[in-house]
């Protein structure tokens, strides 16, 4: 007996590979629209913020949340992109396992479903299979619209067989609920323990998961998707690129780096987005703290020879260079090529 689509839906908000094989073939196969009932957790999590009106404010909350945002905003800078998307350097695999639980905190679903995608985005960056470009499918589509589509749901284990192969992640994967739950549970235990041993904070259980979990993920949520946006609309092209990837001193701030967005795809190899000394990026300053504590090693550096190459004389006037038969920049993702 089939299982009624709705119920699918439903399972899937806890077991995201629920009715789905994890060959890939139906990926391709799905349309391009809102699955709604699949999107509900997705909807609520933005109203659940708008408690912050019966929840009150304190410093000591909004002080949280916006340490959870710049905490997890590393997470998924660091992590879910520069080391699960492209391997940009090396880590033990229990230090793999834990860096996937911090990047699952984030809720921006499992490391694979992450890795998958963003990897599909490199190889068809601006073009009419990248879901996510502002030029083929409009804004506000490609700010947020895309990752409520029934398409971009399941995850295209194709793409990331160098992950696949350890059960744990594809566990983490699969039930990419279940750490962001506990996420929340300990913001709201926090607020709850500082309520009875340090009232004079003036935060609740309540506020705190208001304001710890749900506010100060949306922000993340949406401070990610300016890169899937805005970077392909605002800033300047260093690099002569078959997108429109611009690079933006704003969104390299809120974003820990990645703003560096024209860098990236010119390079995506790199640890380093911000490829000069003025070009701040937190996020590989971090990551070179960890080096030195041995937590992670072999950062890919820039070459002097593609760091000077392609650079464009006036940015202003850059047009995408024409795409290749085989995308250039395959050779240089640091990654293995999808499997058949």
């Amino acid at each position: 007996m089939k299982t009624p689509a709705l119920v699918i839906s439903i399972m899937r908000w806890f077991d995201a590979s629920a009715g789905v094989s994890v060959d890939g073939n139906f990926v391709d196969e799905e349309p391009m629209r809102v699955e709604w009932v699949r999107t509900i957790p997705f909807f609520a999590m933005h109203g659940v913020c708008f408690f912050a009106i019966l929840t009150g404010w304190s410093w000591t909350a909004v002080g949280v949340a916006f340490a959870m945002y710049w905490i997890r905003m590393f997470a998924i800078t660091g992590i879910y992109h520069r080391y699960f998307s492209h391997r940009t350097y090396k880590t033990s695999r229990v230090g793999q396992f834990f860096m996937a639980l911090w990047g699952g905190t984030c809720a921006q679903k499992g490391p694979l479903w992450w890795a998958a995608h963003h990897r599909h985005h490199h190889r068809h960056s601006d073009q009419p299979d990248d879901v996510h470009s502002p030029h083929e499918h409009g804004f506000l589509w490609a700010h947020m619209g895309w990752i409520t589509s029934r398409k971009m749901f399941p995850t295209n284990y194709k793409n990331v067989p160098d992950l696949a192969k350890y059960p744990e992640l594809v566990f983490l994967n699969r039930y990419d609920s279940l750490v962001p739950f506990l996420t929340g549970v300990a913001m709201f235990g926090l607020g709850k323990a500082l309520e009875i041993w340090a009232p004079q904070l003036g935060t609740t259980g309540w506020q705190m998961l208001v304001w710890g979990f749900f506010i100060s993920t949306v922000f993340l949520f949406h401070g990610t998707c300016t890169i899937n946006s805005l970077a392909h609309l605002i800033g300047r092209k260093r690099y002569d690129t078959t997108d429109h990837s611009k690079n933006s001193f704003f969104l390299a701030i809120i974003t820990m780096g990645e703003g560096w967005h024209n860098n990236h795809h010119h390079y995506p190899a790199s640890t380093r987005q911000g490829f000069y000394w003025w070009e701040i990026d937190m996020t590989y300053y971090i990551l070179r703290g960890f080096e030195k504590l041995g937590i992670i090693w072999d950062l890919n550096p820039v070459p002097e020879s593609h760091r000077d190459r392609n650079q464009i004389a006036n940015a202003d006037e850059a047009k995408p260079a024409p795409k290749p038969e085989r995308e250039s920049q395959i050779s240089i993702l640091g990654i293995p090529e999808p499997t058949v």
